[in-house]
């Protein structure tokens, strides 16, 4: 289907360049867990060395998986993220629940993230974790309302200084005087330990830090040009991305030895207080909230524009995929903000969360399983950008990720059970509506 054209519900605008692109890559992945996935990765690993090389191989694997999708998202640059790439290899059915599930798992994501920036700034601000949560929501949405204008320049904002601020505790590590160090062993763990266990541990841990990567889909047909800006904006993004964390683990290595780094929980926070005292403490802080605002306006920029697919494809009411004069699908937004808001409100994150990270992984896998297939079912679709070492790339990512969708399943079980179900009701019930749709 084509874009929504009536005039009085407006329609997504193509405006959107590269700077919005590389801004979405980077704003939607560097969360504040690279302030702490250092010292987890750090407990499983011997020196280092093997810290760094952990990274650098957590960085090629979404380097490429941003190969495989820029294919994807060049060929159909089209609103909707993922569901995108499902309809149109598997058909509608299969496309809804792709889309359904990954609406669902921005939601779970969206209300932790406001939810811990409502813990962080209970301490200075007089109100409850929960009525903060709720006004970063509101303000977020409140920002998102004028248009995709608005929305695109305060993702570029937030993610220029969130890469700043991070860039500048690099600089700090390296050019401030060291405090006398403990020893540094060059070998912590016991000889002849095995390492196959904590090494897949360790790269778990480590291509968790990089999801989001892919939120520049979501905007894909908001870009004057996509098939240029689509490739370099995944591609791109990941690579400023793993650059900046392995500045990053460089510079906690420089300041922090590895046995302390290995059983910090914050060991940014524990290389400031070094440096800095309780004041280099404090600005950590700061920078773990500015990094969780730009995911929460990647967030909530990139929700609505799932809804607004499967709206304009008749899976949800037509209202849902109306759009204001500035671009943004305001029903969509107001549907996702009072979700996340009730969400906040139940306070109950646990059982969330566990479900939301089955569904993070099973969401870009569909996406490599959409590439394969329609490289048969449809090879004469115009493809801008082809991935690199097709097709060895899509299924060495894809072996990757089964086995880490198998390694969900087997550790949180309950969860990811919970998240299948949840998906497959929504496919109930869109199959219920649609048989009561009258006969066209």
């Amino acid at each position: 289907m084509g874009l929504v054209n009536v005039k009085h519900s407006g329609s997504l605008l193509s405006v959107l360049g590269l700077g919005f692109g590389l801004a979405g890559a980077v704003g939607g992945t560097i969360g504040a867990g690279i302030l702490r996935t250092p010292g987890l990765v750090a407990q499983q690993l011997p020196s280092p060395e093997w810290v760094l090389l952990i990274w650098v191989v957590g960085g090629l694997y979404a380097l490429l998986g941003a190969v495989c999708v820029a294919e994807l998202a060049s060929a159909l640059p089209r609103a909707g993220g993922w569901y995108v790439y499902a309809e149109a290899a598997f058909g509608r059915r299969l496309g809804f629940l792709v889309g359904w599930s990954d609406w669902i798992a921005h939601c779970i994501g969206l209300a932790w993230i406001v939810t811990t920036l409502g813990d962080y700034l209970g301490e200075l601000i007089p109100l409850s974790s929960q009525a903060i949560a709720l006004l970063i929501l509101a303000v977020f949405s409140a920002i998102q309302w004028p248009g995709v204008r608005s929305g695109g320049a305060s993702q570029e904002v937030l993610s220029l200084i969130k890469a700043l601020a991070f860039l500048a505790l690099v600089v700090a590590c390296f050019a401030l005087p060291l405090p006398a160090r403990i020893e540094d062993p060059a070998h912590f763990m016991a000889p002849g330990s095995q390492l196959l266990l904590p090494v897949v541990l360790a790269l778990q841990a480590v291509i968790t830090t990089y999801d989001g990567w892919a939120s520049p889909i979501y905007f894909a047909e908001e870009f004057s040009e996509p098939a240029q800006a689509l490739p370099r904006s995944l591609i791109g993004g990941v690579v400023a991305v793993a650059a900046l964390y392995l500045l990053v683990n460089g510079a906690l290595l420089h300041v922090l030895p590895m046995p302390v780094l290995a059983q910090s929980n914050l060991p940014a926070a524990d290389a400031a207080r070094l440096l800095g005292g309780e004041g280099g403490a404090q600005v950590i802080t700061a920078v773990a909230l500015i990094a969780l605002l730009g995911v929460t306006n990647t967030v909530v920029m990139a929700a609505p524009r799932i809804l607004f697919g499967l709206g304009r494809d008749g899976f949800l009411p037509a209202g849902v995929a109306e759009v204001n004069s500035g671009g943004t699908p305001l029903p969509a937004l107001l549907i996702t903000a009072g979700s996340c808001g009730l969400l906040v409100l139940s306070g109950s994150f646990e059982r969330l969360l566990g479900m939301g990270a089955f569904l993070y992984v099973c969401l870009p896998l569909s996406g490599l399983i959409s590439l394969l297939v329609l490289r048969r079912s449809q090879p004469y679709l115009e493809r801008p950008f082809r991935c690199w070492g097709y097709p060895l790339t899509p299924v060495l990512v894809g072996g990757v990720s089964l086995i880490f969708l198998a390694a969900a399943l087997w550790s949180d079980t309950a969860n990811s059970l919970l998240a299948l179900a949840l998906v497959l009701s929504g496919g109930l019930v869109a199959e219920a509506s649609n048989r009561l749709k009258p006969a066209a």
